[in-house]
C-alpha cells in the first residue's frame, strides 16, 4: 500500500526555519510529481511547492512554488532515500498550518488543484509563534 509519512513539524519562532520530510513507500518518488500543501485553521488546503517527476522534466524547470513562499521555501527530492523535503526559511505566524505531502496523478492538472493528487500523507503540524 502507498504511504506518505511526513515528519519535521514543530514549534518555531517567527523568522525561524524548519525542514519537513516526506518518506514514501509503495511508490517511487522519482516517478511522480510530488508536492506539499498546507491547511491553516479556517482556510482551504493550498498548494505550497511542487517538484516534477524526473522522466518528463522537458521544460528545464523542475520546481514550482506558491507566490507567497517563493524565495523562502525550497522543495527537493532524494531518490536514494525515496523521500521529498521542504526547507522553510523566514517563517511567518500566518503560515501556521498542517503541512501535507502529496503524490500527483498523471492527468497534468495544475499544481494548485487538489483533485490532481492521487495520494496524501496524514500531515505534520507546523506552529509559528509571534
Amino acid at each position: 500500500q502507498v504511504q506518505l509519512v511526513e515528519s519535521g513539524g514543530g514549534l518555531v519562532q517567527a523568522g525561524g526555519s524548519l525542514r519537513l520530510s516526506c518518506a514514501a513507500s509503495g511508490l517511487t518518488v522519482s516517478s511522480y510529481n510530488m508536492g506539499w500543501f498546507r491547511q491553516a485553521p479556517g482556510k482551504e488546503r493550498e498548494f505550497v511547492a511542487g517538484i516534477v517527476r524526473r522522466a518528463i522534466s522537458w521544460s528545464g524547470r523542475n520546481t514550482y512554488y506558491a507566490d507567497s513562499v517563493k524565495g523562502r521555501f525550497t522543495i527537493s527530492r532524494a531518490n536514494a532515500e525515496n523521500s521529498v523535503y521542504l526547507q522553510m526559511n523566514s517563517l511567518k505566524p500566518e503560515e501556521t498550518a498542517v503541512y501535507y505531502c502529496a503524490a500527483y496523478g498523471s492527468s497534468g492538472a495544475p499544481w494548485e488543484v487538489t483533485n490532481g493528487v492521487d495520494y496524501w500523507g496524514k500531515g505534520t503540524l507546523v506552529t509559528v509563534s509571534s
